[in-house]
């Protein structure tokens, strides 16, 4: 499935937020855009990204959801005092 960055609007309802979020993502991961973007930004304007976004992950994932949908494990992630 094509992803249609036409079909991004953000500010008229949560639904339609989210789903524009997603496309975004999306579009933004690809291996081209991240490495031209990569290449221009400076390191404090990577590390800002970087924290900024980490913040987000930690707010919204579980540990277990970090490693496999963001990390893409495959195997189970056992913590500490397991």
């Amino acid at each position: 499935m094509k992803v249609d960055g036409a079909k991004i609007c953000f500010g008229l309802t949560e639904e339609l937020d989210r789903d524009s979020l997603v496309i975004f993502l999306q579009l933004a991961g690809r291996q081209e855009l991240a490495q031209t973007l990569a290449a221009r930004m400076s390191s404090e304007e990577i590390i800002n990204f970087v924290d900024s976004f980490m913040d987000l992950l930690r707010q919204h994932l579980t540990e277990q959801e970090y490693h496999t949908l963001f990390l893409n494990e495959n195997h189970p992630h056992h913590t500490p005092d397991q």
